[in-house]
């Protein structure tokens, strides 16, 4: 097991994540390349999804992940009784890790960009 990092297997399997979030269908007006009100579907086939905004959904589910651990932390401690300990903790745990994948993410992505630069054509 890498403690340091993570492994190749598991940023495929991230990034086979990232994919199937960013093809699952949205409502009609979050679609890009749809007017508000049109339907999925009606413009062409399949819709192809490129991963600037595949990345950018996964950013904004961090920064989601993030905010709401934000708030269940600032209700428990304001002494909300419908906030227990528990599910404050495990929101703030969820948010530390997909923040940490993202940053293993983003040092893979720059690392191959190194590489690719570096190469002799």
């Amino acid at each position: 097991m890498n403690v340091g990092g993570i492994d190749s297997s598991r940023i495929e399997a991230m990034m086979a994540q990232l994919k199937a979030a960013a093809t699952k269908p949205a409502a009609p007006s979050l679609v890009p390349g749809l007017a508000p009100g049109a339907a999925p579907g009606v413009n062409e086939g399949p819709s192809k999804v490129s991963f600037s905004d595949a990345l950018k959904n996964s950013l904004e589910q961090v920064s989601n992940t993030q905010k709401h651990a934000s708030e269940l932390g600032q209700r428990f401690a304001m002494g909300d009784d419908s906030v227990s300990l528990s599910d404050t903790m495990i929101a703030m745990q969820k948010s530390s890790i997909s923040f940490q994948a993202t940053v293993q993410v983003r040092n893979k992505l720059v690392s191959a960009y190194h590489e690719i630069m570096n190469m002799q054509v």
